[in-house]
Protein backbone atom coordinates (compact mmCIF):
# COMPACT_ATOMS: atom_id res chain seq x y z
CA UNK A 1 0.00 0.00 0.00
CA UNK A 2 1.37 3.41 -0.95
CA UNK A 3 2.15 5.69 1.98
CA UNK A 4 -0.40 8.52 2.08
CA UNK A 5 0.78 12.08 1.65
CA UNK A 6 -1.68 14.85 0.84
CA UNK A 7 -4.60 12.52 1.54
CA UNK A 8 -3.85 12.75 5.24
CA UNK A 9 -3.74 16.55 5.33
CA UNK A 10 -6.63 18.41 6.97
CA UNK A 11 -8.74 20.19 4.39
CA UNK A 12 -11.70 22.52 4.41
CA UNK A 13 -10.45 24.76 7.22
CA UNK A 14 -10.86 28.50 7.13
CA UNK A 15 -7.64 30.39 6.57
CA UNK A 16 -5.17 30.03 9.41
CA UNK A 17 -2.55 32.70 10.15
CA UNK A 18 0.52 32.09 8.03
CA UNK A 19 2.73 31.39 11.02
CA UNK A 20 0.41 28.60 12.16
CA UNK A 21 0.32 27.11 8.67
CA UNK A 22 4.13 27.00 8.69
CA UNK A 23 4.15 25.54 12.19
CA UNK A 24 1.63 22.87 11.19
CA UNK A 25 3.76 21.87 8.20
CA UNK A 26 6.88 21.69 10.38
CA UNK A 27 5.10 19.42 12.85
CA UNK A 28 3.68 17.28 10.06
CA UNK A 29 7.13 16.77 8.52
CA UNK A 30 8.65 15.99 11.90
CA UNK A 31 6.07 13.28 12.59
CA UNK A 32 6.45 11.77 9.12
CA UNK A 33 10.25 11.78 8.92
CA UNK A 34 11.32 11.38 12.56
CA UNK A 35 8.55 9.76 14.59
CA UNK A 36 6.89 7.17 12.35
CA UNK A 37 10.15 5.47 11.26
CA UNK A 38 11.05 4.95 14.92
CA UNK A 39 7.55 3.71 15.73
CA UNK A 40 7.85 1.07 13.01
CA UNK A 41 10.58 -0.61 15.07
CA UNK A 42 8.45 -0.85 18.22
CA UNK A 43 5.80 -3.39 19.23
CA UNK A 44 2.26 -2.55 18.11
CA UNK A 45 1.08 -1.50 21.56
CA UNK A 46 4.24 0.28 22.68
CA UNK A 47 3.43 3.10 25.09
CA UNK A 48 6.43 5.32 24.50
CA UNK A 49 9.95 5.25 23.10
CA UNK A 50 13.00 3.89 24.91
CA UNK A 51 14.73 6.65 26.87
CA UNK A 52 17.64 7.08 24.45
CA UNK A 53 15.41 7.34 21.38
CA UNK A 54 13.04 9.73 23.13
CA UNK A 55 15.94 11.95 24.16
CA UNK A 56 17.12 12.08 20.56
CA UNK A 57 13.66 13.00 19.32
CA UNK A 58 13.28 15.69 21.95
CA UNK A 59 16.63 17.24 21.04
CA UNK A 60 15.57 17.46 17.40
CA UNK A 61 12.24 18.95 18.45
CA UNK A 62 13.91 21.57 20.64
CA UNK A 63 16.27 22.49 17.80
CA UNK A 64 13.18 23.18 15.66
CA UNK A 65 11.55 25.24 18.40
CA UNK A 66 8.91 22.58 19.02
CA UNK A 67 9.16 22.64 22.79
CA UNK A 68 7.10 23.94 25.73
CA UNK A 69 4.58 25.16 23.18
CA UNK A 70 1.71 25.59 25.65
CA UNK A 71 3.84 27.24 28.33
CA UNK A 72 3.56 31.06 28.50
CA UNK A 73 6.57 33.05 27.36
CA UNK A 74 7.11 34.52 30.82
CA UNK A 75 7.79 30.98 32.05
CA UNK A 76 10.25 30.20 29.26
CA UNK A 77 7.85 28.55 26.82
CA UNK A 78 6.69 29.32 23.30
CA UNK A 79 3.42 30.78 24.55
CA UNK A 80 1.27 29.36 21.76
CA UNK A 81 -2.32 30.57 21.58
CA UNK A 82 -5.08 28.02 22.12
CA UNK A 83 -5.60 28.01 18.35
CA UNK A 84 -1.91 27.30 17.88
CA UNK A 85 -2.07 24.49 20.40
CA UNK A 86 -4.94 22.74 18.59
CA UNK A 87 -3.18 23.10 15.24
CA UNK A 88 -0.04 21.47 16.65
CA UNK A 89 -1.96 18.81 18.59
CA UNK A 90 -3.86 17.72 15.48
CA UNK A 91 -0.76 17.43 13.33
CA UNK A 92 1.29 15.76 16.08
CA UNK A 93 -1.33 13.05 16.66
CA UNK A 94 -0.90 11.48 13.22
CA UNK A 95 1.25 8.62 14.47
CA UNK A 96 0.59 5.26 16.07
CA UNK A 97 1.07 6.52 19.64
CA UNK A 98 -0.59 9.83 18.86
CA UNK A 99 -3.61 9.46 21.14
CA UNK A 100 -1.47 9.66 24.28
CA UNK A 101 1.99 10.69 23.06
CA UNK A 102 1.65 13.32 20.31
CA UNK A 103 4.74 13.21 18.11
CA UNK A 104 5.82 10.24 20.21
CA UNK A 105 6.29 12.47 23.26
CA UNK A 106 8.88 14.62 21.49
CA UNK A 107 7.21 17.97 22.24
CA UNK A 108 7.71 18.03 26.00
CA UNK A 109 8.34 20.92 28.29
CA UNK A 110 4.83 21.68 29.51
CA UNK A 111 4.12 21.24 33.23
CA UNK A 112 0.53 21.02 34.48
CA UNK A 113 -1.08 24.38 33.77
CA UNK A 114 -1.84 25.01 37.44
CA UNK A 115 1.93 25.56 37.94
CA UNK A 116 1.52 28.87 36.16
CA UNK A 117 -0.18 30.02 39.38
CA UNK A 118 2.66 28.78 41.58
CA UNK A 119 4.98 30.95 43.64
CA UNK A 120 8.40 31.74 42.11
CA UNK A 121 10.00 29.25 44.50
CA UNK A 122 7.53 26.52 43.53
CA UNK A 123 8.05 27.26 39.85
CA UNK A 124 11.84 27.04 40.15
CA UNK A 125 11.57 23.74 41.98
CA UNK A 126 8.89 21.96 39.95
CA UNK A 127 8.01 23.80 36.74
CA UNK A 128 11.32 25.11 35.45
CA UNK A 129 13.09 21.70 35.21
CA UNK A 130 10.31 20.47 32.87
CA UNK A 131 10.45 23.54 30.64
CA UNK A 132 14.25 23.35 30.49
CA UNK A 133 14.15 19.65 29.63
CA UNK A 134 15.78 18.48 32.84
CA UNK A 135 12.67 16.53 33.92
CA UNK A 136 9.85 14.68 32.19
CA UNK A 137 6.10 14.75 32.58
CA UNK A 138 4.14 15.40 35.76
CA UNK A 139 0.73 13.91 36.52
CA UNK A 140 -2.53 15.57 37.53
CA UNK A 141 -4.72 13.65 40.01
CA UNK A 142 -8.35 14.74 40.28
CA UNK A 143 -10.51 11.68 39.55
CA UNK A 144 -11.49 9.20 42.27
CA UNK A 145 -13.42 5.95 42.37
CA UNK A 146 -16.50 7.88 43.49
CA UNK A 147 -16.52 9.72 40.16
CA UNK A 148 -14.53 12.08 37.99
CA UNK A 149 -17.18 14.09 36.17
CA UNK A 150 -18.28 16.00 39.28
CA UNK A 151 -15.03 16.56 41.19
CA UNK A 152 -16.47 19.23 43.48
CA UNK A 153 -18.63 16.56 45.13
CA UNK A 154 -16.76 13.38 44.25
CA UNK A 155 -13.41 14.18 45.88
CA UNK A 156 -13.02 12.26 49.13
CA UNK A 157 -9.23 12.21 49.35
CA UNK A 158 -8.49 14.36 52.41
CA UNK A 159 -5.56 16.53 53.38
CA UNK A 160 -5.55 17.31 57.11
CA UNK A 161 -3.35 20.13 58.37
CA UNK A 162 -0.69 19.09 60.89
CA UNK A 163 1.65 21.96 61.65
CA UNK A 164 3.58 22.87 58.53
CA UNK A 165 2.44 19.72 56.69
CA UNK A 166 -0.68 18.17 55.21
CA UNK A 167 -1.43 14.51 55.91
CA UNK A 168 -2.99 12.90 52.84
CA UNK A 169 -5.32 9.89 53.03
CA UNK A 170 -7.44 8.43 50.25
CA UNK A 171 -7.07 7.34 46.65
CA UNK A 172 -7.10 8.61 43.07
CA UNK A 173 -8.05 6.62 39.96
CA UNK A 174 -7.27 6.67 36.22
CA UNK A 175 -4.22 8.93 36.59
CA UNK A 176 -2.18 9.23 33.38
CA UNK A 177 1.64 9.40 33.42
CA UNK A 178 1.86 8.68 37.16
CA UNK A 179 4.14 5.72 36.60
CA UNK A 180 6.92 7.75 35.00
CA UNK A 181 6.46 11.19 36.61
CA UNK A 182 8.72 12.62 39.31
CA UNK A 183 5.80 14.48 40.91
CA UNK A 184 2.19 15.43 40.34
CA UNK A 185 -0.52 17.82 41.45
CA UNK A 186 -3.14 16.22 43.68
CA UNK A 187 -6.51 17.79 44.44
CA UNK A 188 -7.61 16.91 47.96
CA UNK A 189 -10.38 18.02 50.28
CA UNK A 190 -9.27 20.38 53.02
CA UNK A 191 -12.77 21.71 53.80
CA UNK A 192 -16.22 20.26 54.28
CA UNK A 193 -17.81 17.62 52.07
CA UNK A 194 -19.45 18.75 48.81
CA UNK A 195 -17.87 22.20 49.04
CA UNK A 196 -16.29 23.64 45.91
CA UNK A 197 -14.29 25.92 48.16
CA UNK A 198 -13.01 23.03 50.24
CA UNK A 199 -10.51 21.58 47.75
CA UNK A 200 -6.79 22.38 47.71
CA UNK A 201 -4.06 21.67 45.17
CA UNK A 202 -0.87 20.02 46.44
CA UNK A 203 2.33 19.02 44.67
CA UNK A 204 3.15 15.46 45.74
CA UNK A 205 6.52 13.97 44.89
CA UNK A 206 6.81 10.40 43.69
CA UNK A 207 9.01 9.22 46.55
CA UNK A 208 6.68 10.56 49.29
CA UNK A 209 6.34 7.92 52.05
CA UNK A 210 2.79 6.63 52.16
CA UNK A 211 2.19 7.01 48.41
CA UNK A 212 1.79 3.85 46.34
CA UNK A 213 0.97 3.58 42.64
CA UNK A 214 -0.63 0.64 40.87
CA UNK A 215 -1.15 0.37 37.09
CA UNK A 216 -4.74 -0.28 35.95
CA UNK A 217 -5.17 -2.58 32.96
CA UNK A 218 -7.57 -1.06 30.43
CA UNK A 219 -8.63 -1.67 26.84
CA UNK A 220 -6.16 0.77 25.32
CA UNK A 221 -2.39 0.48 25.16
CA UNK A 222 -1.54 3.15 27.74
CA UNK A 223 -2.19 2.17 31.36
CA UNK A 224 -3.39 4.76 33.87
CA UNK A 225 -2.63 4.36 37.57
CA UNK A 226 -4.41 4.12 40.89
CA UNK A 227 -2.79 6.21 43.62
CA UNK A 228 -3.15 5.39 47.34
CA UNK A 229 -2.24 7.81 50.11
CA UNK A 230 -1.74 6.38 53.60
CA UNK A 231 -0.73 9.18 55.98
CA UNK A 232 1.40 10.68 53.20
CA UNK A 233 2.93 13.92 54.46
CA UNK A 234 3.21 16.89 52.10
CA UNK A 235 4.85 20.19 53.11
CA UNK A 236 2.50 23.16 53.20
CA UNK A 237 5.00 24.88 50.90
CA UNK A 238 3.85 22.43 48.20
CA UNK A 239 0.33 23.88 48.12
CA UNK A 240 -0.47 25.81 44.94
CA UNK A 241 -2.62 28.83 45.72
CA UNK A 242 -4.50 29.39 48.94
CA UNK A 243 -6.15 26.61 50.91
CA UNK A 244 -9.53 25.81 49.41
CA UNK A 245 -8.77 27.39 46.02
CA UNK A 246 -7.88 24.15 44.24
CA UNK A 247 -11.18 23.64 42.44
CA UNK A 248 -11.11 27.17 41.06
CA UNK A 249 -7.56 26.70 39.82
CA UNK A 250 -8.48 23.40 38.15
CA UNK A 251 -11.60 24.82 36.49
CA UNK A 252 -9.62 27.70 35.03
CA UNK A 253 -7.53 25.35 32.92
CA UNK A 254 -9.92 22.44 32.31
CA UNK A 255 -12.14 24.38 29.91
CA UNK A 256 -9.34 25.32 27.52
CA UNK A 257 -7.91 21.83 27.90
CA UNK A 258 -11.07 20.30 26.47
CA UNK A 259 -10.61 22.24 23.25
CA UNK A 260 -7.06 21.00 22.78
CA UNK A 261 -8.13 17.49 23.83
CA UNK A 262 -10.41 17.27 20.79
CA UNK A 263 -7.53 17.96 18.39
CA UNK A 264 -5.71 14.64 18.88
CA UNK A 265 -8.67 12.41 17.95
CA UNK A 266 -9.42 14.59 14.93
CA UNK A 267 -5.81 14.33 13.79
CA UNK A 268 -5.78 10.55 14.15
CA UNK A 269 -9.09 10.18 12.33
CA UNK A 270 -7.90 12.40 9.46
CA UNK A 271 -4.74 10.33 9.08
CA UNK A 272 -6.76 7.10 9.23
CA UNK A 273 -9.11 8.43 6.55
CA UNK A 274 -6.07 9.07 4.34
CA UNK A 275 -5.00 5.45 4.80
CA UNK A 276 -8.51 4.28 3.88
CA UNK A 277 -8.53 6.41 0.72
CA UNK A 278 -5.25 4.90 -0.46
CA UNK A 279 -6.45 1.39 0.42
CA UNK A 280 -9.74 1.87 -1.44
CA UNK A 281 -7.90 2.97 -4.58
CA UNK A 282 -5.59 -0.05 -4.54
CA UNK A 283 -7.82 -2.83 -3.22
CA UNK A 284 -9.35 -4.87 -6.06
CA UNK A 285 -12.81 -6.37 -5.50
CA UNK A 286 -15.45 -7.65 -7.92
CA UNK A 287 -13.41 -6.73 -10.97
CA UNK A 288 -12.33 -3.21 -9.95
CA UNK A 289 -10.97 -0.99 -7.20
CA UNK A 290 -12.90 -0.71 -3.95
CA UNK A 291 -13.01 3.04 -4.51
CA UNK A 292 -15.40 2.56 -7.47
CA UNK A 293 -18.12 1.26 -5.15
CA UNK A 294 -20.61 3.98 -4.25
CA UNK A 295 -21.13 2.59 -0.76
CA UNK A 296 -17.44 3.10 -0.05
CA UNK A 297 -17.39 6.53 -1.71
CA UNK A 298 -20.21 7.69 0.56
CA UNK A 299 -18.42 6.39 3.66
CA UNK A 300 -15.33 8.38 2.71
CA UNK A 301 -17.38 11.46 1.84
CA UNK A 302 -19.36 11.40 5.09
CA UNK A 303 -16.15 11.06 7.07
CA UNK A 304 -14.59 14.06 5.32
CA UNK A 305 -17.73 16.15 5.88
CA UNK A 306 -17.84 15.39 9.59
CA UNK A 307 -14.12 15.93 10.13
CA UNK A 308 -14.31 19.34 8.46
CA UNK A 309 -17.20 20.29 10.72
CA UNK A 310 -15.41 19.01 13.83
CA UNK A 311 -12.26 20.94 12.95
CA UNK A 312 -14.14 24.19 12.38
CA UNK A 313 -15.97 23.84 15.71
CA UNK A 314 -12.63 23.28 17.40
CA UNK A 315 -11.04 26.27 15.66
CA UNK A 316 -13.99 28.47 16.61
CA UNK A 317 -13.73 27.43 20.26
CA UNK A 318 -9.97 28.07 20.26
CA UNK A 319 -10.39 31.44 18.53
CA UNK A 320 -12.97 32.56 21.08
CA UNK A 321 -10.73 31.37 23.92
CA UNK A 322 -7.89 33.48 22.57
CA UNK A 323 -10.24 36.46 22.47
CA UNK A 324 -10.87 35.98 26.18
CA UNK A 325 -14.51 34.97 25.76
CA UNK A 326 -16.45 32.55 27.96
CA UNK A 327 -15.92 29.29 26.06
CA UNK A 328 -17.40 26.76 28.46
CA UNK A 329 -20.09 25.77 25.95
CA UNK A 330 -17.76 26.10 22.95
CA UNK A 331 -15.28 23.76 24.65
CA UNK A 332 -17.97 21.19 25.45
CA UNK A 333 -19.33 21.32 21.89
CA UNK A 334 -15.84 20.90 20.48
CA UNK A 335 -14.96 18.05 22.83
CA UNK A 336 -18.17 16.08 22.20
CA UNK A 337 -18.32 16.51 18.46
CA UNK A 338 -14.59 16.11 17.92
CA UNK A 339 -14.15 12.89 19.88
CA UNK A 340 -17.41 11.30 18.73
CA UNK A 341 -16.74 12.18 15.09
CA UNK A 342 -13.23 10.77 15.29
CA UNK A 343 -14.51 7.51 16.73
CA UNK A 344 -17.19 7.21 14.03
CA UNK A 345 -14.60 7.80 11.34
CA UNK A 346 -12.31 5.13 12.83
CA UNK A 347 -15.22 2.70 12.82
CA UNK A 348 -15.87 3.42 9.14
CA UNK A 349 -12.19 3.16 8.26
CA UNK A 350 -12.03 -0.23 9.94
CA UNK A 351 -15.00 -1.33 7.82
CA UNK A 352 -13.33 -0.12 4.62
CA UNK A 353 -10.21 -2.14 5.44
CA UNK A 354 -12.23 -5.23 6.33
CA UNK A 355 -10.24 -7.91 8.11
CA UNK A 356 -7.03 -5.93 7.58
CA UNK A 357 -8.49 -3.19 9.76
CA UNK A 358 -8.64 -5.64 12.65
CA UNK A 359 -5.07 -6.77 12.11
CA UNK A 360 -2.19 -5.54 14.21
CA UNK A 361 -0.28 -5.10 10.97
CA UNK A 362 -2.13 -1.79 10.81
CA UNK A 363 -2.46 0.91 13.51
CA UNK A 364 -6.24 1.19 13.01
CA UNK A 365 -7.40 -1.24 15.68
CA UNK A 366 -5.11 0.41 18.21
CA UNK A 367 -6.51 3.84 17.33
CA UNK A 368 -10.01 2.42 17.61
CA UNK A 369 -9.35 1.36 21.20
CA UNK A 370 -7.56 4.57 22.06
CA UNK A 371 -10.29 6.81 20.65
CA UNK A 372 -13.01 4.90 22.48
CA UNK A 373 -11.33 5.94 25.70
CA UNK A 374 -11.28 9.57 24.51
CA UNK A 375 -15.08 9.67 24.73
CA UNK A 376 -14.66 9.49 28.52
CA UNK A 377 -11.54 11.57 29.16
CA UNK A 378 -11.73 15.26 30.14
CA UNK A 379 -15.38 14.81 31.03
CA UNK A 380 -17.59 12.19 29.38
CA UNK A 381 -19.81 13.14 26.44
CA UNK A 382 -22.87 13.03 28.67
CA UNK A 383 -21.36 15.56 31.06
CA UNK A 384 -20.51 17.89 28.18
CA UNK A 385 -24.08 17.64 26.91
CA UNK A 386 -25.31 18.46 30.42
CA UNK A 387 -23.12 21.59 30.45
CA UNK A 388 -24.50 22.68 27.08
CA UNK A 389 -28.09 21.99 28.11
CA UNK A 390 -27.76 23.92 31.35
CA UNK A 391 -26.58 26.99 29.46
CA UNK A 392 -29.37 26.65 26.89
CA UNK A 393 -32.01 26.39 29.62
CA UNK A 394 -30.60 29.08 31.88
Amino acid sequence: MTAPTDATAPTGAWELPEELVLLRETVRRFVQTEVRPLEDRLPHDAAGFPAAELAGLQKKARDLGLWALATPEEFGGAGLSVLGQVVVAEAAAACRMGAYFPAGGAFGGNPPSVLFRATPEQWDRFGRPIVEGRAGKAFTAITEATGGSDPARAIRCRAERDGDEYVLNGAKMWISHAGTADWGVVYARTGGADERGGISCLVVERDTPGLTMTPIGVMNSFSPYELHFDDARVPIDNRIGAEGEGFGLASEFLVHGRIVYAAGPIGIAQHALGLAIEWAKERQVFGGPLADKQAVQFVLADSEIELRAARLLMYQAAWNADLGKDVQVDASVSKVYGTETAFRVLDRVMQVFGAMGLSKEMPIERWFRDLRVKLLGEGASEVQRMIIARRLLR
